[in-house]
């Protein structure tokens, strides 16, 4: 597959994500009053086990683009990728392991991933909100390797699955 084709399917996963997000909002709050509308159907382990597939997902991703697509990490993309790396194996090593207090671990990495995200997506909107100096000339921050559907650029990718997996996470808690 070309670039643009991997990158148009990142965009599809990211909303893929979104869409996932919505979903667990609308049964969450359907099944306020019981669990039999479906909101208890998926065990605390089967949520932890999706969160740790979409973190190596967005590990895997990642270093496609890098290393594979040779598209050079800035320095906020590498922030990113400090929360996200280690979150992936966290996740899947609570899984491995039955942790029940894998959300204590995986969250603040959600929660600092996600507020990356969203200040580097940002960045891209307005990039006079950091300094000149701040990022490297040869690989500027407000630049978009990606514009898929006029929204989605890698932070954006990023940050949907921070924070499908933090919701996942929070989910897991409340049904172990």
């Amino acid at each position: 597959m070309s670039l643009d084709q991997m990158l148009r399917l990142f965009a599809v996963a990211a909303l893929a994500c979104n869409v996932a997000l919505l979903s667990l909002a609308v049964v969450r709050r359907r099944g306020r009053g019981s669990d039999a509308r479906g909101a208890g159907v998926v065990g605390a382990r089967a949520l932890v086990g999706v969160a740790a597939l979409l973190a190596l997902g967005a590990t895997l991703g990642s270093l496609y683009l890098s290393e594979i697509a040779h598209l050079e990490p800035c320095r906020w993309c590498w922030f990113q990728r400090i929360a996200m790396y280690p979150l992936a194996l966290v996740l899947i090593v609570g899984w491995l392991r039955r942790d029940r207090g894998v959300h204590l671990y995986g969250l603040p990495m959600c929660l600092a991933g996600a507020a990356m995200s969203t200040w580097h997506y940002l960045l891209q909107h307005f990039p006079d909100l950091e300094g000149a100096t701040s990022c490297s000339i040869t690989s500027p921050c407000a630049v978009r390797y990606a514009w898929e559907f006029g929204f989605v650029s890698i932070p954006y990718m990023a940050g949907s699955v921070f924070v499908l997996v933090g919701a996942l996470l929070i989910l897991s808690r409340h049904r172990s």
